[in-house]
């Protein structure tokens, strides 16, 4: 069997590294000998001109650092003061400065020239997400000729939304380098079918084959999923010293996303306050813990992002709350992942609602840590690609606060036959369509790109 190598921005660091994707790729790295290659999240001002390998893993790792000034331009730079909004339909709140695409460029660039003494002729290389595009390009132009694919793990922008990069043909270019690049989303193929045929001379060749730039590239939708079994037994195991306590014995309902402008929490709170304001007879009945750990807090955006949300927690608060109750829990800090397990098992109802997103898989999570004979419904927005795997949760617009509220009643009110057909439905696709499926079958698509 051939190496299998993973490039991504960030590397699973310290012994037994934990996390989604390290669960994703850890059997095909461990039994194909490989190799996972990221960032350490150090910045130095003279960083070494080869990889650090790091011990502690069933698999190879290494890594490199970057510079103050790499990390300012490409990471929240141009990633993420670029590519990120953009990606999420928020093309109003991207920062464009030359020195952003520029420093984009110079770091995969770097990656590349740092990655290539490390390979093998027959390495199968998997890059991962936004912050890399550039990176086959890069990689072909130092002599790689093995096979290069690419997950993207966030959404792929439609024309609209693409013509406002300050390069729009580059990106295609980049992308064209790949044999094969795997979205989230049939929506996020259409996209980029659509954005490619707007804006270059892409011709499409079937529903996942194009050429663009005169390169031939596959392209597929292989939707992420969660290692279901292991979070089962987790929200099982949860301590009971962790649970919510309440004086009122309200219902609770369960929001956790970093706090992200496409996560649509302000949007989330507004209505629960229409929803408090149009059915008084909940006041001590329902309430709502939203957790949102901080991200990128140096981005404007996300500065702006905690201001709103926090005054929008204390006004509803301040308007709805007694002496033993108080409708919104806003806690701005991670939660332990055994600990948030317990949470969602204990809640009637989980709200995932983004404006726009990947994949969200909180919201697998949550339908896998219910008690299948009394579990929790899952609220969903339409705009999250799980939205196109989990049809039986209750779908919903996040822009329309009545909607929301609604389907929050609705939610409470669900009988327990209903949610219990509901949520065997959606753990059927959360067990069988789990982490290691999703893997399977992008690695099993790569080897078939080759042929």
């Amino acid at each position: 069997m051939s190496r299998l190598v993973a490039i991504s921005n960030r590397i699973p660091l310290g012994d037994s590294p934990s996390g989604g994707l390290v669960v994703a790729l850890e059997d095909a790295l461990r039994s194909s000998g490989g190799l996972w290659i990221g960032f350490s999240g150090d910045t130095v001002e003279d960083p070494s001109d080869d990889l650090t390998y790091h011990e502690g893993a069933a698999f190879g790792r290494a890594s490199f650092d970057l510079t103050p000034q790499d990390h300012d331009d490409y990471y929240l730079g141009y990633s993420n003061s670029v590519l990120w909004p953009v990606c999420h339909g928020r093309a109003d709140l991207m920062r464009i400065l030359p020195e952003y695409l520029e420093g984009y460029r110079r770091v995969n660039e770097r990656i590349a020239r740092l990655v290539v003494p490390h390979l093998r002729p027959d390495d199968r290389i998997w890059v991962q997400d936004y912050q890399l595009f550039p990176l086959a390009q890069e990689l072909r132009k130092l002599g790689v000729k093995g096979l290069i694919g690419h997950f993207l793990h966030i959404p792929f922008p439609g024309p609209t939304d693409c013509a406002t990069l300050p390069n729009p043909d580059e990106l295609f270019e980049w992308l064209s380098h790949y044999d094969l690049v795997g979205f989230q989303a049939q929506r996020d193929l259409d996209h980029f079918a659509t954005s490619a045929r707007t804006l270059t001379d892409m011709e499409q060749l079937s529903d996942t084959e194009f050429r663009i730039a005169g390169r031939s590239i596959r392209a597929g939708v292989f939707p992420i999923g969660i290692d279901a079994q292991a979070f089962i037994a987790l929200a099982r195991g949860a301590r009971q010293e962790d649970r919510m306590r309440t004086l009122t014995g309200s219902q609770s309902m369960i929001g956790v996303d970093r706090l992200d402008y496409s996560k649509g929490i302000p949007q989330r709170f507004r209505a629960f306050q229409y929803l408090l304001e149009n059915d008084p007879s909940l006041t001590e009945k329902v309430m709502l813990l939203q957790i949102a750990p901080p991200t990128r807090e140096s981005v404007d955006a996300y500065q702006q992002i905690r201001e709103e949300t926090e005054h929008l927690a204390g006004r509803v608060n301040g308007q709805f709350a007694t002496v033993n109750w108080t409708p919104i829990r806003f806690i701005h800090r991670p939660i332990p992942r055994d600990e948030l397990a317990g949470l969602y098992r204990q809640s009637r109802v989980g709200l995932v609602t983004p404006l726009a997103d990947g994949m969200n898989l909180v919201a697998k999570e949550y339908v896998a840590a219910q008690d299948p004979a009394d579990p929790g419904v899952l609220i969903l927005s339409r705009f999250a690609g799980a939205a196109e795997q989990m049809p039986e949760a209750l779908i919903i617009n996040p822009h329309d606060p009545g909607e929301l509220a609604q389907a929050m009643q609705q939610a409470i009110a669900m009988p327990l036959e209903e949610r219990q057909e509901r949520h065997a439905a959606l753990l059927r696709g959360v067990v069988e369509q789990d982490v290691g499926w999703w893997s399977a079958a992008y690695l099993d698509a790569l080897g078939r790109a080759g042929r």
